[in-house]
């Protein structure tokens, strides 16, 4: 397997994101030796502390021992491939998976967000992308709900009340305790579908481009790839009720009132 990973052009970490970006713990999953060091070195440039592992099951029990904030690991792993490990991690813990794929392997990227990941990277990947991508995930796996002005509200203008629980059927949601529970039940959802979930209920009834998830959800300019918009729609469906989340053919999904 190759890939390459250039190093950042600064000379030292670039400017702090903000949320628990620098100091964060990463795992970093990967049997190739020469790319294992150069991204861990890569990672420990930007602040992050990185432990590695070569293998599927090391990387199981390191994860299950030192508990990091994010996971990244390649799909193609000796003795338990990537997409055994995820799904074994997302039994244990909501961390951020952020999954690599050999480039135009459409089938990994697939099977990878239904066993959990919440993000990928196709291979070779910039540095800066890949850092953008981690930080983004650590973001909004630790992010406070943001309330979004109201029409002909000046931007950033905040109201005085507390965010209310939002109910839609069965279905209600704490934005300020960040839970979300159906017919009284807690659910157990992901950073990226809390997140995704919020946008749909900020704005119900509305259609939502994928584009427009792809930027609020993810941090991510389009970049013709909505596949890990749909993906995260139909897990999130299978939590919440598929009849929640209507498709509308051509354009996005919105949240049924």
């Amino acid at each position: 397997m190759t890939s390459a990973f250039p190093p950042p052009a600064a000379a030292g970490p670039g400017p702090a994101a903000p949320g628990p970006t620098t100091e964060a713990h990463l795992l970093l999953v990967e049997d190739d030796e020469v790319i294992r060091n150069t991204v861990r070195m890569l990672l420990e440039r930007y602040g992050f502390t990185v432990s590695t592992a070569g293998d599927g099951l090391t990387g199981l029990e390191l994860f299950r021992e030192r508990q990091p904030d994010l996971l990244l690991l390649d799909v193609m792993l000796p003795e338990l491939d990537g997409i055994g490990l995820c799904r074994r991690v997302r039994e244990l813990s909501l961390a951020p998976i952020l999954m690599m794929s050999a480039r135009g392997d459409a089938l990994d990227v697939v099977s990878g967000l239904e066993a959990g990941a919440d993000d990928y990277v196709v291979k070779p990947v910039e540095s800066a992308v890949l850092v953008a991508r981690i930080r983004s995930l650590l973001r909004r796996a630790s992010f406070a709900p943001v309330r979004r002005s109201a029409p002909g509200e000046p931007e950033g203008e905040t109201a005085e009340e507390e965010p209310r629980t939002l109910a839609f059927g069965d279905l209600t949601i704490d934005p300020r305790g960040m839970e979300v529970r159906r017919a009284g039940r807690l659910l157990a959802l992901t950073p990226t579908e809390l997140r995704m979930l919020l946008e749909f209920a900020a704005s119900p009834g509305v259609v939502l481009e994928r584009r427009t998830l792809l930027s609020r959800v993810w941090d991510h300019a389009w970049h013709g790839d909505t596949r890990v918009v749909d993906l995260h729609v139909q897990r999130l469906r299978a939590k919440i009720g598929a009849e929640r989340i209507e498709t509308v053919r051509g354009f996005g999904y919105k949240l049924r009132r």
